[in-house]
């Protein structure tokens, strides 16, 4: 029996399952995330998310419009060869297309290194800030370069809600709106990304793999505990909240929603963003360079970032 705190109920393996696959239709059915025609691009790093939101998608889609994008960021301890074995393996046997590349691949430098010239020129940048921007990076021009027509990722309900908080305490709202479902596409360069399990619990996701039989990566990234976020520190937060309080991050998720469908308009007739004048990628309103090409050049490298599809 899985007990659903949320909602009180206590539900037997199979009703579980099933509930999860119910909400995770009704929220791709509520937001449009994608069509049948579609081709599915889904980014996968080996997880408990990645397991469930292949499983997933794996009863949604047709599998012959899917691919799969997993990329090793260099994390001694944590990247293991056994942790994407599974994907390999799955995406082997529904002939689903699947590309593996690297953050080293893509600018030269894993991200220890990166992190490490970071702190040699005492530079305020955080492993998560490199790894976030480099991977989006990385899997928009895969997508793009292949042809799909959505990113899938496998952020669940803890991940928004920590977005959406961060994105208010820094009073961002034309971030919080771009995360939306429902936000707008601001470049043709952009491939739509959407995320089906962002009403599924962690703790659910969780449930999921285990009663699915999914054996999961029980290390956390180092950077996180030991190089704590706003992001790690609200998340310990929301546990609290959670356990005090059954089904807060839902219902706020939820309100959120409501609230940020009311500005979407004002921001569809943006501008296209300009590119950068160094990679040609979008970047913000009013910046010469991207935010992954000032980094680079922050660490005094010169590379020019490109992805390379064989």
């Amino acid at each position: 029996m899985v007990y659903q705190r949320h909602t009180g109920r206590a539900l037997c393996r199979e009703c579980f399952i099933r509930d999860v696959l119910e909400r995770v239709k009704a929220e791709v059915a509520t937001h449009k995330m994608f069509t049948p025609g579609n081709r599915l691009m889904l980014a996968l790093s080996g997880g408990k998310d990645s397991f469930v939101l292949l499983d997933v998608m794996l009863q949604l889609h047709n599998p012959s419009r899917m691919g799969i994008v997993t990329i090793i960021e260099g994390i001694p301890g944590y990247n293991r060869e056994e942790d994407i074995q599974w994907i390999k393996d799955m995406a082997r046997d529904f002939g689903i297309d699947h590309f593996i590349t690297s953050i080293k691949e893509y600018v030269g430098h894993s991200l220890q290194e990166l992190v490490e010239m970071a702190d040699e020129k005492g530079l305020d940048v955080s492993p998560c800030t490199f790894c976030g921007v480099i991977r989006r990076r990385i899997i928009n021009e895969y997508a793009r370069e292949l042809g799909f027509d959505r990113v899938l990722t496998a952020h669940n309900l803890d991940d928004e809600v920590q977005t959406a908080l961060m994105n208010m305490l820094r009073g961002d709202i034309f971030r919080l709106v771009q995360s939306h479902p429902s936000g707008p596409t601001l470049s043709r360069l952009f491939v739509r990304k959407v995320k089906p399990l962002r009403k599924i619990y962690e703790e659910e996701i969780t449930s999921y793999a285990y009663l699915k039989g999914f054996r999961f990566q029980q290390t956390e990234c180092p950077y996180i505990r030991f190089r704590p976020t706003l992001r790690a520190r609200l998340r310990e937060h929301l546990f609290r909240l959670e356990r005090d309080s059954p089904g807060s991050m839902l219902r706020f998720l939820n309100k959120v929603d409501c609230v940020i469908n009311e500005f979407i308009e004002e921001y569809t007739e943006f501008p296209e963003l300009p590119r950068c004048v160094r990679c040609g990628e979008p970047t913000a309103f009013g910046r010469k360079y991207c935010i992954l090409c000032e980094l680079l050049m922050k660490l005094g490298l010169d590379v020019v970032p490109r992805v390379r599809i064989f």
